[in-house]
């Protein structure tokens, strides 16, 4: 093998945790490894960079140097999952790949042998790199001619933008202007180098190989060995299991949903039981319809958890089949399975049952999910937004969590809030009311008492927005939130109170 490339997902366990809140993008965020003030700070993004937040830090030291910092924790079996699908998904541009232990979200490919299949490196890189575009993930690709030298590139392109070195002269020559803040070194040895003037890598590599064992350590030894290019690493690529997918051809065009999932039915049973001997779960599952027409149509599915039933995956599918329209009749069907680790939940039979029951909300989940879409269970969460609108944002939900209830007392209870997307227009207010002003039906009568007002202004920087809020109260007993913009003359109705 003479040529190697390293593939770097910009801070994996970041991209997730980012993937779960995307509105700290432009904030300093961290992972750490708990969600307390003395949790270690394990990856940062550049914004948390640039307030001097460096990997090893604690939680508590982040905060101090700046109030904006976010931080989350991102668990092993989630980053693991990540790897295993993102390993699969490179197999389309190199037959080795191997995934590094020490380091999630770095991968090194075998690059060798691939001028008949792309004009040259550098396309291939830029394929590689937008194909995980497209899966969501920001990557960078460095080719050359040493794992390590590789690494030390991508981890270190602040630009984003792919790299290919010509020579073995050129690698080296690059490896040493790289920091070593920038590299994977434990933080006792980066202090140690940083206060002994060690700012790169060219100046790690010219430090004498006994001297960095003596005092570092045998792991510091063998990092200024890669460093200096000093023997040759050789690639350790994973096995790569085939996926298990099914198939079945069809004599003539079918447009029954109800036939369709018999002849699904035999070949779920026979996944199931292939995933089974490797000790796995089926965790997503994809549909591919061949129409008469020669189209074509995909669907995927995904139970609540990782599971081995047969019944629950049919009537997922019997739910995604009743609502698919498609333009013409069935000529082959096809499945495909993702596989995750089982796992052994002994002594379940002997607990006992919660009242609520949260598997079986997931599995709710899961039929709203394959029957309307798997966008259409979503959840708020905190932003930071001027207007009330504007300080939630909705996002895709894949679980929910065992509620914690709290005592609160019948004096201190909180409003709540019901926010209505739009806000609805409601009837101009006349400067008199003999019969009241009615913002609703007949049956709730008219205002009868109000509270306000509470202006809320600003967004002079994108556009300006003046709002009166009043509480208004109708015969009824109804308690609702309206507004009125001044600029555009209007009432609305944001919300109501209970």
């Amino acid at each position: 093998m003479d040529r190697v490339a390293c593939v770097e997902l910009r801070r994996l366990p970041l991209q997730i945790l980012l993937r779960l809140h995307p509105d700290w993008r432009e904030l300093p965020a961290v992972v750490v490894d708990r969600d307390k003030p003395n949790g270690v700070i394990k990856w940062v993004n550049e914004r948390a960079r640039a307030c001097r937040i460096l990997p090893g830090m604690r939680y508590a030291a982040g905060l101090a140097l700046t109030h904006e910092l976010r931080a989350g924790v991102v668990t092993e079996a989630m980053i693991q999952d990540v790897v295993v699908r993102l390993t699969r998904r490179l197999t389309r541009y190199s037959p080795q790949i191997e995934p590094s232990v020490r380091e999630p979200g770095i991968f090194w490919l075998n690059a060798s042998g691939l001028g008949r299949l792309y004009p040259s490196l550098g396309k291939w890189a830029d394929c590689v790199q937008g194909d995980l575009w497209q899966a969501g993930f920001r990557s960078v690709v460095v080719a050359g001619f040493s794992k390590y030298a590789t690494y030390a590139a991508a981890v270190s392109r602040r630009n984003g933008k792919n790299l290919v070195f010509e020579n073995g002269a050129q690698e080296r020559e690059h490896l040493k202007s790289v920091p070593i803040d920038r590299l994977g070194f434990e933080r006792q040895l980066r202090d140690a180098l940083l206060k002994l003037g060690v700012r790169t890598s060219g100046g790690f590599q010219d430090l004498p190989a006994e001297s960095v064992r003596k005092r570092f350590g045998a792991e510091a030894h063998e990092l200024h060995r890669q460093a200096g290019n000093r023997g040759w690493t050789p690639l350790r690529p994973v096995e790569i299991p085939e996926p298990i997918a099914r198939k079945t051809v069809l004599d003539y065009a079918e447009t029954s949903h109800e036939r369709l999932l018999n002849l699904v039915e035999p070949l779920l049973d026979s996944m199931l039981e292939s995933l089974a001997e490797r000790r796995e779960a089926l965790a997503g599952l994809r549909l591919r319809l061949e129409l008469d027409d020669k189209r074509r149509h995909d669907e995927t599915l995904e139970p609540a958890t990782p599971t081995l039933e047969a019944g629950q995956l049919l009537h997922l599918l019997r739910l995604r089949l009743e609502s698919l329209s498609v333009s013409a009749g069935v000529i082959e069907l096809r499945l495909q399975a993702r596989g995750t680790p089982a796992t052994q939940r002994q002594l379940e039979l002997f607990r006992e049952k919660p009242k609520r029951d949260l598997a079986a909300i997931h599995r709710a989940f899961a039929r709203i999910r394959a029957e309307l879409g798997n966008g259409a269970v979503e959840q708020a969460r905190l932003a930071e937004g001027h207007l009330p609108e504007a300080q939630f944002v909705l996002s895709p939900m894949k679980g929910l969590s065992r509620p914690r209830p709290e005592d609160v007392a019948a004096a201190k209870r909180p409003l709540v809030r019901r926010i209505l997307l739009p806000a609805v227009v409601l009837p101009s207010r006349a400067r008199h009311e003999p019969d009241g002003w009615l913002l609703g039906d007949l049956a709730d009568g008219p205002v009868e008492e109000t509270h306000g007002p509470h202006v809320v202004s600003g967004g002079w920087w994108a556009r300006e927005v003046v709002r009166v809020y009043y509480y208004a109260r109708t015969r009824s007993g109804r308690w609702l939130w309206v507004y009125q913009d001044l600029r555009r003359r209007r009432w609305f109705q944001q919300g109501e109170v209970e």
